[in-house]
């Protein structure tokens, strides 16, 4: 399971691990079943307090992501990815939200919006 951590982000650290192992799973890289490391061997790997690690776990356990056999280790859990995927675009329903009101306080066309978009997901850069 490779995690890359972006230390001058303003995301938490444990929300980044979070994400991540939602991307993973989104993806197909982790199935359900598959071990994951433990919170220290994590920890000692992306050199992370192991506080965090456990934040980080303890969110994907209570949200059903993981689940923690004593003895046995941490393991994905199944979980139908169409749910990760709602959870995903509600965030993007609520950002989109806000673009539109910021939009229309500001003057900016529909139009404008949809190309800066467009832009954005194409990787290109549009200041």
């Amino acid at each position: 399971m490779e995690i890359f951590l972006q230390l001058r982000s303003k995301i938490p650290i444990y929300e980044q691990i979070v994400t991540q192992v939602k991307q993973l799973i989104i993806s197909g890289s982790l199935k359900d079943g598959d071990p994951i490391p433990s919170m220290r061997a994590l920890s000692k790997t992306l050199q992370v307090s192991v506080i965090t690690v456990q934040k980080a776990y303890e969110e994907l356990q209570r949200k059903g992501y993981i689940e923690s056999l004593a003895g046995r280790g941490t393991f994905i859990q199944a979980r139908d990815t169409s749910e990760i995927k709602q959870e995903y675009w509600d965030s993007i329903k609520n950002h989109v939200k806000e673009i539109a009101k910021l939009a229309k306080d500001s003057g900016i066309s529909t139009a404008e919006i949809i190309e800066l978009i467009k832009a954005v997901c194409e990787g290109g850069n549009h200041d």
